[in-house]
C-alpha cells in the first residue's frame, strides 16, 4: 500500500542558513524557519500563534540556500517531515522534527544580496551530484 509523506510551510527564516558537509562531502546547509498563525478569540481579542521548524537542504539545493537565504527572508518550504532524536551532552534524550526539503521557493520580491528578485530552487535530496541547470532562477511570480 502506498504511503505518503509531505510537507509545505510558508514563513520567514529565524536564523540564517549554516552550511556544513558530510564526510563523504555532501553539502548540508539547514535554517530555522517561524510560521505564523493568526486567529481571534471567543473575547474578540487578536492572537497570534507561532510555530518553528528546522529545515534541512542537501546538495545543490543546500549551496543555494546558503547563498542566497539570509535571517527574516520569505521562503516556501516542501519536503517531508522526518524525526530526529539523539542525546545531549547532559545524558538527556532530545528529539527534534525536521523537514528534509525538495523545493524552496525565495518569496521575497526584493533582490536578495545580489541575487534575482524571487529564486526557485527545486532539487531532490536523494540526488547526489545535480548539474547546476537544476536549479532555476525565476520572477516573483514563479510558483505561487
Amino acid at each position: 500500500m502506498a504511503s505518503l509523506n509531505k510537507i509545505m510551510i510558508i514563513g520567514n527564516l529565524g536564523t540564517s542558513p549554516e552550511m556544513r558537509y558530510t564526510p563523504m562531502g555532501t553539502p548540508i546547509t539547514s535554517f530555522r524557519m517561524a510560521t505564523s498563525r493568526f486567529y481571534t478569540t471567543q473575547d474578540g481579542e487578536r492572537r497570534q500563534e507561532t510555530e518553528w521548524f528546522t529545515v534541512v537542504a542537501r546538495n545543490r539545493l543546500a549551496e543555494t540556500c546558503n547563498q542566497f537565504l539570509i535571517k527574516g527572508k520569505r521562503v516556501y518550504v516542501e519536503g517531508r517531515l522526518r524525526s530526529h532524536t539523539w542525546e545531549g551532552p547532559d545524558g538527556q534524550s532530545r528529539f527534534r522534527n525536521e523537514i528534509m526539503a525538495d523545493r524552496i521557493l525565495f518569496l521575497d520580491r526584493q533582490p536578495i544580496a545580489g541575487g534575482p528578485p524571487a529564486a526557485v530552487a527545486s532539487v531532490g535530496e536523494d540526488t547526489p551530484d545535480m548539474p547546476t541547470d537544476d536549479v532555476h532562477f525565476g520572477d516573483d511570480k514563479a510558483g505561487l
